[in-house]
């Protein structure tokens, strides 16, 4: 079960919110074992459609976007391995988003009843997607204000890093390394800037040596730096965890205690890196 909790990226994400049981990693890997290929550029879900299935990335990008009647495309957030795409909107009776793929990619499809019933049965993971929500929420949050009061070397250097930190969480990079796909029109499109402008940043960050974008891999060579041009660190990303005083209403029978108990060295070394990140963030922004 171990190794199946260090492959499944949807595992993997959830478990930074809340401890899972067994039976919800289970649940977690039949939902990912059925995946459907999909080249990019695909639209899987299409503004004013009636929902049919929600998704899941097993593999490869995906963006979630709004076109304006001019034809213009604002991307609001990318999905990585892990995520789950758009599960409200099986409650709703049409969407008013599009979500494309970035290259190739895998999806697992959920329907609703399915959805439905895993929320209605597995008080754990219920909790573990209300907290994956308040994540979404956070990373809205810095995506407003990036695009209202951010420079534009920040806000490239903020979704970089954003990337780099979502990814690694869920076993998707090599320390500050990662298989990007997307484009410099997708980063464009995203922080609202011009291709050409967002060519011309990544250019001066190859420069000055914060960043190597080589053949569609990212990596970082100097996070401290790219910390302080974005004005953040990665703490937006952990929003919390299921606080022990309520964990009894998500897991009343009481058999996560041992397990929470065992983890917390390893939740102790999680919350030691991000503490070190927000102090290198400091020194660097002092700087």
């Amino acid at each position: 079960m171990e190794s199946g909790r260090a492959q499944n990226p949807l595992v993997a994400k959830l478990l930074q919110f809340t401890p899972l049981a067994d039976e919800d990693i289970r649940v977690l890997q039949a939902l990912c074992s059925s995946e459907e290929r999909f080249k990019g550029n695909v639209d899987i879900l299409v503004e004013g459609d009636a929902p049919r299935s929600a998704f899941i990335v097993t593999r490869g990008m995906a963006c979630r976007y709004r076109l304006l009647p001019d034809g213009q495309r604002q991307i609001l957030t990318f999905l990585i391995p892990g995520d789950f795409i758009d599960m409200h909107v099986l409650l709703l009776n049409s969407i008013d988003h599009f979500v494309s793929t970035i290259g190739r990619t895998r999806l697992a499809a959920v329907d609703r009843d399915t959805a439905i019933e895993i929320v209605a049965r597995h008080p754990r993971l219920k909790a573990a997607f209300w907290w994956s929500a308040r994540q979404e929420d956070a990373m809205l949050r810095e995506r407003i204000v990036a695009l209202g009061r951010r420079s534009a070397r920040g806000r490239v250097a903020y979704l970089l890093c954003e990337l780099v930190w979502r990814l690694r969480a869920v076993g998707g990079s090599e320390k500050d390394a990662v298989r990007l796909p997307v484009t410099q029109i997708d980063l464009a499109d995203a922080l609202g800037l011009t291709p050409v402008y967002v060519n011309r940043i990544l250019q001066a960050f190859r420069r000055e040596q914060l960043i190597t974008l080589e053949q569609r891999r990212l990596t970082l060579l100097d996070v401290e730096k790219l910390q302080g041009i974005s004005g953040l660190n990665p703490d937006y990303l952990r929003p919390g965890t299921t606080p022990s005083g309520l964990m009894h209403y998500f897991d009343p029978a009481g058999i996560l205690a041992q397990r929470s108990t065992a983890a917390e060295p390893t939740a102790i070394a999680a919350s030691s890196r991000f503490a070190s990140s927000a102090k290198s963030y400091k020194h660097a922004a002092q700087g």
